[in-house]
């Protein structure tokens, strides 16, 4: 029996080419479309599931207020506030802290910038890392100590057994490796080469660095009690440290509070100040798990819908099966069996898809999906299920419906086609076009607001800008002569503009917060955070950033060590309401008086997706974190680097040199949104190819089926013209239909996406409008191709062949 229904089967699929490509094309572009974004989506979720205690360990996440407003959000918090915490709740079986740390670690003639972690003993007992060499018990009890990963261990030591070892940093200190683990996986938060211990902190700065309150920058990890209910410990620790720190921060009219980030939440759902990392998108990975939605329901449609209106073509054969004593639940199985087929070729070929489109999608993602993803089981049950619930979904209607026709009326050939079916078929197209609109009008708003990020006045110029991240390992005594000649003989080449110093530059959010300060006249409860900029007399006009009112700091003030100039959104928060009030105020700034004398215009530090910032800039002309090189119009950039290069050699030996072109880094920013618009909009293509395919193949059945009443229209003297708008109307009205249904969805979708952003385009009716028209164009082109041809028929042959 088995045998009969594949023959049968076989036979069908064969006779039928056009439409059993059409289903399995459009099936298996669905399917591995939906494989890919699966294992995306997959992957952006497993982030640290691999910690065998991760749904029990919490990150201590800080939140700042002033005045009651919260004002900053941070990844890290108080150096005291593990501890703290630790000793009072039970609740807490275990605390990890870490604060990073960018350093030269050298061994022998080998010499890296490094970011580091201090880290105290308890890190590695709560975290599931595997250990290669030594023991990770006690690995970091002792001062001086560190631990580093299997490929820190081939990058310093080659073969060598690195235990024992000694590694020193540009602090002069000398560290011994007690302990190598593995490499850290791609889907965690948290990656690092080197710990070193946290009992060095304590050893040089003091036991007070374990308990104090007024410095920030540690990551503090919690590993909770089994059956702990992290709301009520959160609201417990809240009512604790509002007794215990509380007081001294309603002094600066400040607040402070904690929040229990479950550990396995940081790499979608958490995007604050110090992230270990750049983290994922929650909103932006699900986003695409709809499409992928969309896509596999729209290649099922089309099966549906193909496959009804190839009812009439197949009732002949209903009738006489019927006839010849087949029973209904036969027949069922009869068409079952086909749909199995059809999605068993879908499902291997979707299977040679992905194979093959793996690496375009790695390029796209920014991820390293591998060739392994086949081994899991995981990938092979999505298959599975995607080929059972594609056959049950996609065949059982068809299968029900065919099966139902009655075979007297057929074979006495008054079987008509169902204004149910036909119904039925314009409702699923609708569904299939509504979703193509979405996506269409969704990547239009992506790559709208791209360009708008992209093309906007920054309120600074970062064109031709060569930046080095200033040295290290520097005599102090010296520091301030050596960086004088070094931009002296930096200028003295031809090529070269301005050579500037600071703090910090565009492209990153500025790493000196300075809480606590107010004007000097006003008291406690006035303070509020600021992040400061150190710069040189160059700064300014050196990336164009306008002074508004006042000054630039200048040589010719040698008061000008203890002036400062604010941005119009500091000015706005320290309670002045236009530039001429701040001039000449007095600041105080962590006990030291400095004086206002100018006020600049809001800058971009950051992307677009940030809201300004409120800046204070400090004069610091000697300061050793940025050297930037501004580069003369028409210059060869790399002729630039290899002499600044060569020179960095001679004035600050010891040091690596490294560099970055800031108007690539500080495009770097976007590059989550360009991939989410690269494969959003891919998908959406692929969304509206295969909803088309099953259009063409809905308009080549139909206009199959009314041959005889084309003929006899262009008989009667019906133009080519007429009958295209008689063929086509009946597609081009859901398709319409679609577009009204899909576009208040779509301004729901594109209204919640676009509150990611502080600077974002306005939602307007042409991005509703292009991509509408866009996909019309593309349908009738497509309904064309069928229409046209039998529009053009000879009626003669027509009716001959009716």
């Amino acid at each position: 029996m088995i045998k009969n229904y594949l023959k049968i089967a076989l036979r069908n699929i064969f006779k039928h080419k056009t439409f059993s490509f059409i289903n399995i094309f459009g099936l298996s572009i669905g399917i591995a479309a939906f494989l890919l974004i699966v294992q995306y989506v997959s992957h952006e979720t497993s982030y640290d599931k691999f910690q065998e205690k991760g749904d029990r360990i919490f990150r201590l996440q800080q939140n700042r207020y002033n005045d009651g407003k919260l004002t900053t959000q941070w990844a890290a918090g108080a150096a005291g506030v593990g501890k703290a915490v630790k000793d009072v709740f039970p609740e807490i079986e275990a605390m990890a802290k870490l604060t990073p740390d960018d350093v030269v670690i050298s061994y022998k003639d080998k010499k890296f910038n490094q970011k580091v972690f201090y880290t105290n003993n308890e890190f590695l007992p709560m975290f599931s890392y595997k250990t290669i060499k030594g023991a990770s018990k006690d690995a970091l009890k002792e001062p001086l100590t560190a631990v580093i990963t299997e490929s820190a261990a081939k990058k310093y030591f080659g073969n060598e057994d690195p235990i024992g070892k000694v590694i020193s940093n540009d602090k002069r200190s000398d560290f011994k490796i007690t302990a190598v683990v593995a490499d850290m996986p791609a889907n965690t938060h948290l990656k690092f080469e080197i710990l070193l211990s946290f009992a060095t902190y304590l050893k040089f700065l003091g036991p007070e660095t374990e308990t104090t309150f007024d410095w920030d920058g540690f990551y503090t990890y919690i590993l909770l009690t089994p059956g702990t209910n992290p709301q009520r410990l959160e609201q417990k620790i809240k009512t604790y440290l509002d007794k215990k720190i509380g007081p001294e921060y309603k002094k600066r009219n400040e607040s402070v509070e904690y929040k229990l980030q479950p550990m396995r939440d940081i790499h979608l759902y958490s995007s604050y100040m110090m992230e270990a990392e750049t983290n994922g998108n929650g909103q932006s990975v699900y986003f695409l798990f709809i499409i992928a939605i969309f896509i596999i329901i729209i290649a099922w449609i089309n099966y549906i819908n193909l496959s009804t209106a190839r009812a009439i073509d197949r009732a002949k054969e209903v009738g006489v099966r019927k006839v010849m004593g087949s029973y209904r639940s036969q027949l069922i199985i009869q068409f079952m069996f086909e749909a199995l087929l059809i999605n068993l070729f879908a499902v291997a070929f979707a299977f040679v898809l992905v194979l093959i489109s793996l690496p375009l999608f790695n390029s796209l993602t920014g991820k390293e999906l591998s060739f392994l993803l086949i081994a899991q089981p995981q990938f092979w049950l999505v298959m599975f299920g995607l080929f059972i619930g594609g056959s049950l979904l996609a065949g059982l209607y068809p299968a029900f419906i065919m099966s139902s026709f009655k075979p007297i009326t057929v074979l006495k050939g008054k079987f008509t086609r169902s204004k149910k079916g036909a119904f039925l078929r314009q409702s699923l197209v609708i569904v299939q076009f509504a979703s193509s609109v979405i996506l269409m009008v969704g990547t239009f708003c992506v790559y709208s607001q791209l360009n708008f990020m992209q093309s906007q006045d920054l309120g600074v110029n970062i064109d031709r800008t060569l930046v080095l991240k200033g040295p290290s390992v520097l005599d102090t005594a010296t520091y301030k002569e050596r960086l004088k000649t070094f931009k002296t003989e930096l200028l003295n080449t031809s090529g070269i503009e301005k050579v500037i110093v600071s703090t910090s530059v565009p492209g990153k959010k500025v790493g000196w917060n300075a809480g606590g300060i107010k004007l000097a006249e006003d008291g406690p409860d006035k303070t509020n955070q600021y992040r400061v900029i150190g710069i040189d007399h160059d700064f300014l006009d050196a990336y164009e950033i306008k002074v508004i009112k006042g000054r630039n700091f200048s040589k010719e003030f040698s008061t000008d060590k203890n002036a400062v100039l604010f941005n119009e959104m500091a000015l706005k928060l320290i309670g002045f309401n236009n530039p001429e009030e701040a001039l000449n105020r007095k600041i105080d700034f962590w006990g030291d008086q400095y004086t206002i004398i100018g006020v600049v215009a809001n800058h971009h530090q950051e992307g677009l997706r940030q809201n300004y910032d409120a800046h204070i800039f400090r004069l610091t002309p000697t300061s050793s974190n940025f050297y930037s090189v501004k580069i003369k119009a028409n210059q060869n950039p790399q002729q630039i680097v290899q002499t600044a290069e060569k020179k960095w050699n001679e004035f600050f030996p010891g040091n690596p040199f490294e560099y970055f072109f800031l108007d690539d880094r500080y495009q770097e920013q976007y590059n989550a949104d360009k991939q989410f618009g690269k494969t959003f909009g891919l998908f959406a293509i692929l969304a509206i190819i295969v909803a088309c395919m099953g259009l063409l193949g809905l308009a080549s059945f139909v206009t199959t089926q009314r041959t005889k009443e084309i003929g006899i229209r262009k008989i009667s003297g019906a133009s080519v013209t007429k009958l295209l708008l008689l063929l086509t109307k009946d597609f081009i009205k859901p398709v319409l239909v679609s577009f009204i249904i899909a576009v208040p969805i779509a301004y729901y979708l594109l209204n919640q996406w676009l509150q990611n952003y502080a600077f974002k385009i306005a939602i307007h009716p042409l991005m509703f409008i292009v991509p509408a028209l866009f996909i019309l164009i593309i349908a009738i082109v497509t309904i064309s191709t069928q229409t046209l041809k039998a529009a053009n028929a000879n009626p003669v042959k027509s009716l001959r062949t009716e």
